[in-house]
């Protein structure tokens, strides 16, 4: 017998199962009869005009995070045109859909609190519509940490699209630009050798068009760190956001969704431990944000083969072994502008080649050692000077240094390449507490605080739990009287972040944090002696022994009582109780606990405890 005709509209065929992963049979919803739902689904998809021809091909979402309060974001509408125009010249069908777009400036009390509810809404957009495959538009702080910690966990075919760097700005002839240099003067305003004019024009140059910090911010190493893990372009993690090169990286990436597609290649399928141990050497080669070492470990902790594998001792490790190559600022002198017109990540991972792991596979389907064979890069000059050969670096290793100790059991983190008084690497002095930012922006620049220029300045409070979110305030301002005879670094301490365009000797991100119950950092008294070796990775408490656990134990009973009472007298609600609720400390990425790969086992183990 011969075979029946093919059905003139096979989504409506009743006899064949709808069990699909692709197009428009994906991820419908549950009304209890499918081929309803899939009916209902084209005719609503056909009011936006889409033929049956355009929704057979390959359906490629790109995420448009484009919003008046993300400045980062500005160039969002002409990459959307750009990255639809390479996915229909590839074969596919682009559909665009937001999501949460965060900016740090414009998030209270801190962007950092909603990176994780941008994560969630990335995999469950991703998870729940009926895309094949994602282009996610991104680039401030929080968002491209935030889309591959969604990407990883909804694990269908994802690419970063970063939005790119800003041009450099100019004020009296000198080059300026976010945001170190707005850190840097305003410290300068504080101090009183720049006057108001001054401060007032250089905030007009500060950021002169749309796009990331121009520096080695937390954007920025964070698109390096996507082009070492694979997963963008390697031209795509410096080009400016008002180039036309930048458009011609999202059409790229547009073309090579649509292949991923084709080929199954999905985040967890490329990503290994050799592909982050890559990402961890580039950013200790460029002297990245100590903010990345917090996302790292959430990216990584949401891999199911690679959770808890890699740790802030790995970090360490591999900075002991790399060396510092990229003068940008805050660790250098220069913008990434200068980074890319020297060669950028191309030029950069042909330097690093020998300490790489070349049979990491990319998102294009070839490994990084066939990718840079097939971009040559011959150094000139110019390039040298920007992008160190090994031989030559900057700093000699470990730009990012992993300290423990009684003060942080489970790991803290400095960036010493950004000292700008390198004895203080290795100092022993008296500490100066505050209990949380409201008491730091009380007293700071009070005649009255007891404070020298070896004093330590401790900000307690302000880590994942403590003030939710670890705001940027780990940079602690010199207070105004030190500042005001010349002192520009101090030894700062706190449990909190900094923004990764600030420099100074600050070591972040105290593990556990003041808020836990336990933490020595928690119990730091001003008067205390701290010692801080970097060589030796030691951040001590100089008590006895016998005197902290007097104090942790007075302190557990303060807890229990404030827990009784309620901290402020109000019960929390909404997503700040959630946060409070779930989030993990620094060392294992300030994400939820109940998202990362192995959640779902935190989630049943607390069922059975209720």
């Amino acid at each position: 017998m011969g075979s029946s005709p093919p059905h003139p509209h096979p989504d409506y065929d009743l006899s064949c199962s709808l069990l699909s992963t692709t197009g428009l049979r994906q991820s419908l919803p549950q009304y209890g009869d499918p081929y309803f739902a899939l009916f209902l689904r084209k005719a609503f998809i056909k009011a936006l005009g889409y033929s049956e021809s355009s929704l057979s091909l390959p359906i490629i979402g790109v995420i448009n995070t484009f919003s008046g309060f993300n400045p980062c974001h500005a160039n969002a509408p002409q990459l959307l045109e750009a990255v639809k125009r390479g996915i229909h010249l590839a074969g596919g069908l682009a559909v665009e859909f937001p999501t949460i777009s965060l900016h740090e400036s414009f998030s209270a009390p801190t962007s950092m609190l909603f990176r994780n509810l941008m994560a969630i809404d990335t995999e469950e957009m991703v998870k729940g519509q009926p895309v094949d495959g994602v282009v996610a538009i991104g680039g401030c702080d929080k968002t491209v940490p935030a889309q591959l910690m969604g990407g990883i966990s909804a694990d269908k075919p994802f690419l970063p699209l970063v939005t790119g760097p800003m041009m450099p700005g100019s004020f009296e002839g000198t080059r300026i630009g976010a945001c170190t240099d707005c850190r840097s003067n305003w410290a300068k305003y504080r101090a009183g050798t720049i006057d108001v004019e001054e401060i007032a024009g250089i905030n007009e140059e500060l950021a002169p068009t749309a796009g990331t910090c121009g520096v080695m911010g937390t954007a920025s190493t964070m698109a390096c760190i996507t082009a070492a893990l694979g997963l963008v372009p390697l031209r795509g993690a410096s080009a400016p956001a008002v180039s036309s090169a930048r458009l011609r990286i999202a059409e790229e990436t547009g073309r090579n969704a649509v292949a991923a597609v084709t080929a199954k290649r999905t985040p967890t399928s490329i990503l290994t431990r050799e592909s982050f141990i890559n990402a961890i050497t580039v950013l200790q080669a460029i002297g990245g944000s100590t903010n990345a070492v917090v996302h790292l470990m959430a990216i990584i902790n949401r891999h199911p083969s690679l959770q808890w594998t890699l740790t802030l001792q790995d970090i360490d490790d591999i900075g002991r072994r790399t060396p510092l190559l990229v003068d940008l600022k805050p660790s250098g002198d220069n913008y990434m502008t200068d980074f890319h017109n020297a060669g950028g990540m191309i030029a950069l991972m042909h330097q690093l080649r020998p300490l790489l792991y070349l049979n990491a596979m990319t998102i294009t389907g070839a490994t990084l050692g066939e990718i840079l064979g097939s971009t040559p890069f011959r150094p000139f000059p110019y390039s040298l000077s920007i992008i160190r050969p090994l031989p030559n670096p900057i700093y000699p290793s470990s730009s990012l240094i992993v300290l423990c100790g009684n003060l942080a059991p489970n790991g803290t983190v400095i960036k010493a390449s950004a000292s700008k008084d390198r004895r203080l690497l290795s100092h022993c002095g008296r500490a100066v507490v505050f209990e949380n930012s409201a008491d730091l922006a009380a007293r700071i620049d009070s005649d009255d605080l007891d404070v020298t220029k070896d004093s330590v300045l401790v900000l307690k409070n302000i880590g994942p739990i403590g003030n939710p979110g670890m705001p940027e305030a780990g940079l602690i301002p010199i207070p105004r009287k030190l500042a005001a005879q010349g002192v520009s670094d101090m030894l700062r301490i706190s449990d909190g972040r900094m923004s990764g365009t600030a420099g100074g000797t600050v070591v972040l991100h105290v593990s556990p944090e003041a808020a836990v119950g336990g933490s020595v950092f928690g119990v730091v008294e001003t008067g205390d002696l701290i010692r801080l070796d970097a060589e030796e990775r030691v951040l001590s408490l100089e008590v006895d022994g016998d005197a902290i656990k007097d104090r942790l134990r007075r302190r557990q009973g303060e807890m229990e009582e404030k827990t009784r009472v309620g901290m402020d007298g109000r019960a929390k609600r909404g997503y700040r109780a959630l946060y409070e609720s779930s989030v993990n400390q620094a060392h294992e990425g300030a994400d939820f606990d109940f998202l990362t790969a192995k959640g779902g086992m935190i989630i049943q183990a607390r069922r059975h405890i209720a």
